[in-house]
């Protein structure tokens, strides 16, 4: 999976400005996609909720997996893990015009 890592610089930065520029992001570099998971370090939440259990111990944080499991082609990183957004491509579910 592609890493597109962004330093926020000290600009006041929340969970709901992240992901819609993380969702900006991916749109222009992959297209049209999906939001497969998502990490808050702050808050200590991830999304699908609970994917980390199974990893507990391992080097392997749960939202990551997930996405890599899945056709996770882009991860828009914020401050070193600060916030974390993965996305996968819908190209080869969108239908031929």
């Amino acid at each position: 999976m592609k890493i597109h890592r962004i330093a926020s610089t000290g600009a006041a930065l929340d969970f709901d400005a992240a992901i819609k520029r993380a969702s900006a992001v991916a749109d222009e570099l992959i297209g049209e996609n999906m939001l497969l998971s998502w990490y808050d370090r702050e808050r200590d939440l991830e999304s699908p909720a609970h994917v980390s259990e199974c990893h507990e111990g391992c080097p392997i944080k749960g939202f990551w997996d997930y996405a890599l499991n899945r056709g996770g082609a882009l991860a828009v990183d914020f401050d070193d893990g600060r916030f974390v957004f993965c996305f996968r491509p819908l190209g080869e579910f969108v239908p031929p015009q």
